[in-house]
């Protein structure tokens, strides 16, 4: 098996650490150690203080695994294995299939959703969004790309890098289409509970749909990528059972410290994601109020959920060429559609992060070179 290289990781790697203004992240804004304590009740305080750094159980803490289990209706801790949410992509793709399965993917996406079942010798097919009504995912266009060998359709809602959701009816038959022709479902909720409006939180498809497995983690809704904390979960023992086989042949079991400060963050998750509604909801403000001074140049799907939208360039530049001399010479860094595999001219803007309006007026300055 050969991988491809991720595009959205190296080009990255090339720019995340060196350039000053990020104006295309995924995350929301970090929480310091000293603020994430400041919330622990006196019993996981306690467990944080006598922790000892020797080797933790491989499904993960029986406590991180019942926090955890709250945030669902029909899921247990025995239901959970934790993992660094993109060993946990790794781990289900690998053990779930297998060549000549066919598989359908949201589209755009990240790579290593789809990647991987490629790379098994999957035969892949897109589910993409229509732009022009607002990144819609049609439903219709869905079963169209069922084939008797469908063995996997792979969903994220809410959605990297448009930040567009469907509603519970579209989730619903989704889950009633992969159920009647007998195929998993494999669901990335990492932006889950970023909904801007609560109306349209959906219910994980692991809760409602005996074959689906649900992706979550600490990194994006509740703050915390730092941790490498994610979780996969699915009212499937058989499923449940091939996820602990090849635990043991990656990582084995997940940090000791980032479990408990884990089970800290999940304990204050409404108030963590209060805070990041509060602020993703202000940068978008000014973001509606950039991308109104600037029609002729950008135009602008406002997203629905998380930190994240799509923009498209329309200068006629290439978007490639345009992200890369905005970041090298101005210091902003944003995301080409390169970067996803996306053939169009649209870039990923982030919004999740106190920092953003002072990058956006950088790049704002930096437009002054567009001809």
């Amino acid at each position: 098996m050969k991988f491809n290289p991720f595009k959205l990781e190296r080009y990255m790697a090339e720019y995340e650490f060196t350039a000053p203004h990020l104006l295309c992240c995924s995350d929301c804004e970090s929480l310091t150690l000293d603020s994430l304590l400041s919330m622990a009740d006196e019993k996981t305080l306690n467990l944080w203080k006598n922790l000892t750094l020797g080797y933790t159980e491989s499904q993960g803490h029986p406590f991180l695994r019942e926090e955890i289990s709250k945030l669902y209706k029909n899921i247990s801790a025995d239901n959970i294995i934790v993992t660094a949410p993109q060993e946990a992509i790794l781990l289900f793709m690998l053990s779930m299939l297998s060549k000549d399965n066919h598989i359908i993917s949201t589209f755009p996406s990240y790579q290593s959703l789809y990647e991987i079942g490629k790379s098994t010798g999957c035969k892949t097919s897109f589910w993409k969004p229509d732009y022009n009504n607002g990144w819609f995912f049609d439903v219709e266009k869905l079963k169209k790309l069922i084939k008797p060998d469908t063995k996997l359709i792979i969903i994220n809602f809410p959605h990297n890098p448009t930040g567009a959701i469907i509603n519970r009816k579209q989730f619903d038959e989704i889950l009633k289409i992969a159920d009647y022709h007998g195929i998993y479902v494999f669901s990335d909720e990492m932006y889950r509970f970023l909904e801007y409006d609560p109306n349209f939180e959906l219910p994980s498809a692991a809760d409602i749909y005996k074959n689906a497995v649900s992706l979550c983690g600490m990194s994006k809704s509740l703050s915390l990528p730092g941790l490498r904390i994610g979780w996969l979960t699915t009212q499937n023992k058989k499923i449940m059972n091939k996820l602990k086989k090849y635990r043991d042949y990656t990582t084995i079991c997940s940090s000791a410290p980032s479990e408990i400060l884990s089970i800290i963050g999940l304990k204050n998750r409404k108030k963590i994601v209060s805070e990041n509604l509060k602020i993703i909801k202000s940068n978008l403000k000014l973001l509606d109020m950039f991308f109104k001074r600037h029609n002729t140049l950008f135009s602008w799907n406002k997203p629905q959920a998380g930190p994240v939208a799509f923009v498209e360039l329309k200068s006629g530049q290439n978007v490639e060429d345009f992200c890369i001399q905005t970041v090298k010479n101005h210091g902003v860094m944003l995301l080409p559609a390169s970067t996803f595999d996306f053939k169009g001219n649209f870039f990923r803007i982030g919004f999740g992060r106190k920092n953003m309006p002072s990058a956006l007026k950088k790049f704002e300055k930096s437009l002054r070179d567009i001809n």
